[in-house]
């Protein structure tokens, strides 16, 4: 099969000067899956929705599909790695686009173990038809060139039906060494507000009960349209429904600009979870230094203090790297203090991974049995601080709002600050637990662990 580098030329082609001709062809399965974050998790339920808008016919059993449809996540090697192995292996079975944020990052990678799959950008979702027709007749298409087009306002089918997951903006502002998602999804582009309200407004009328706005970084929303995440949640919280707002990830620099006004409509507004995802990443200013984050411990302290002196109960979320190149144990230790002194309550942890093309890629790497040893250290510490924050919810009475059906049977609901409690289905008589998503249920959290507040329903 012929390499070809843009969607508008293709190996195979008719007329390989008129561009891409749409193939008619009988109705065809495809499956889809999504790895990684929120926003990739929208960008298949868009690729489904188009497809299912246009006659294709969405398929939950790999086996049973003409075509498959990887997004893929490139955020740490681990995941990459993954990603090879299922992209190897489902090469060798059918057709394969491979999209999401590997092939932009890992182009060269992806085409040294699976030549002849066909490659789609993270802003190149309007291309989504051309790709899967072509791929079906063979032709292996690249089409890595970001659209101008937005994420907004596009057919989509949702994984979860009463979450609603938005993406208000695409890249970011920030230049960090260690990470490849700047490279997979460039600089900041804000979507309108208008057209994120609409969006809303779309999949409340479809019974959405949870609205994720999500991005690369929420705190830069709108800095380039001249507004900001503040005034995009004052507009969303006045559509009409019953409905609650995720706020999603912003990192720690971009806050103070409009900490008062954020508090203050967190504080007011019932339709906002009392959510706060902010990663610091350590707790030695040398290493953030290194790492060129662009804020201060002092920066993240400050928001946290006065988000919990104005709003106590709130969820704090944050994430943690541990063993970035050069990190001492003075430096380790200062990440462990920081936890000590802001107690958040959600800590997502990760061992640093180099990767391709990023800056920390080429720094000397701490030796694996100290990264191994401190993430032990670490998990330890996390361990204490979620228990010691969930206890305070223990004996908790109040309505959750019901978002998912766990494996086990049991199901899971959120509260207003989006702690999740779990709980058994209520009552004796048996019915589909599926109809209880988007609805609330009266429950007492009865027992906490390290990780979760498990609950009794009074429904």
């Amino acid at each position: 099969m012929e390499k070809v580098n843009h969607l508008s030329t293709f190996s195979n082609n008719p007329n390989p000067n008129l561009p891409f001709q749409n193939f008619k062809c009988d109705k065809k399965k495809v499956w889809v899956k999504a790895f990684g974050c929120s926003a990739n998790i929208a960008d298949s339920e868009i690729i489904k929705g188009i497809l299912s808008d246009n006659g294709y016919e969405l398929t939950h059993i790999r086996k049973n599909s003409d075509i498959n449809v990887l997004v893929t996540c490139a955020v740490k090697d681990v995941t990459e790695h993954r990603m090879i192995s299922k992209i190897k292996r489902y090469s060798k079975e059918k057709p394969l686009v491979v999209a999401g944020c590997l092939p932009k990052t890992s182009k060269n990678l992806i085409e040294s173990f699976s030549p002849n799959s066909s490659l789609m950008g993270p802003q190149s979702l309007d291309k989504t038809l051309q790709v899967i027709d072509a791929s079906l007749h063979g032709q292996k298409v690249v089409a890595l060139e970001d659209s101008m087009s937005t994420k907004v306002n596009l057919p989509r089918l949702r994984l979860n039906p009463v979450v609603s997951i938005i993406e208000i903006s695409n890249g970011c502002l920030s230049e960090c060494s260690f990470c490849q998602t700047k490279l997979a999804k460039g600089t900041l582009r804000s979507y309108r507000i208008g057209e994120i309200v609409r969006q809303m407004e779309d999949d409340i009328a479809a019974n959405c009960k949870e609205i994720w706005l999500t991005s690369t970084d929420n705190g830069c929303y709108g800095m380039d349209l001249k507004t900001d995440l503040v005034d995009l949640l004052e507009n969303c919280s006045n559509v009409e429904g019953d409905y609650k707002i995720r706020v999603g990830m912003m990192n720690p620099m971009y806050i103070p600009r409009f900490l008062d006004r954020l508090i203050s409509l967190y504080r007011n507004n019932d339709r906002i979870f009392k959510f706060l995802h902010m990663p610091v990443q350590s707790g030695s200013e040398r290493i953030l230094q290194k790492m060129k984050r662009g804020h201060t411990t002092k920066i993240f302290l400050d928001v946290v203090r006065e988000m919990r002196k104005k709003i106590p109960e709130i969820t704090i979320a944050t994430d943690i790297i541990t063993g970035f190149p050069s990190e001492s144990e003075r430096d380790f230790e200062d990440t462990l203090n920081l936890i000590e002194e802001s107690q958040p309550d959600v800590i997502n942890s990760s061992k640093y991974s180099p990767r391709p093309g990023t800056v920390a890629s080429k720094y000397p790497k701490v030796g694996t049995s100290i990264v191994k040893e401190r993430s032990t250290r670490l998990h330890d510490t996390i361990k204490k601080t979620s228990m010691t924050r969930n206890l305070m919810w223990n004996g908790w009475k109040g309505e959750v709002l019901i978002d998912e059906i766990l494996d086990n049977g049991k199901i899971q609901g959120r509260n207003y600050a989006y702690r999740p409690v779990i709980m058994n289905l209520p009552g004796n008589q048996q019915f589909d637990p599926k109809q209880l998503l988007g609805h609330y249920l009266s429950v007492k959290v009865v027992k906490v662990s390290n990780y979760s507040l498990f609950g009794e329903s009074n429904s």
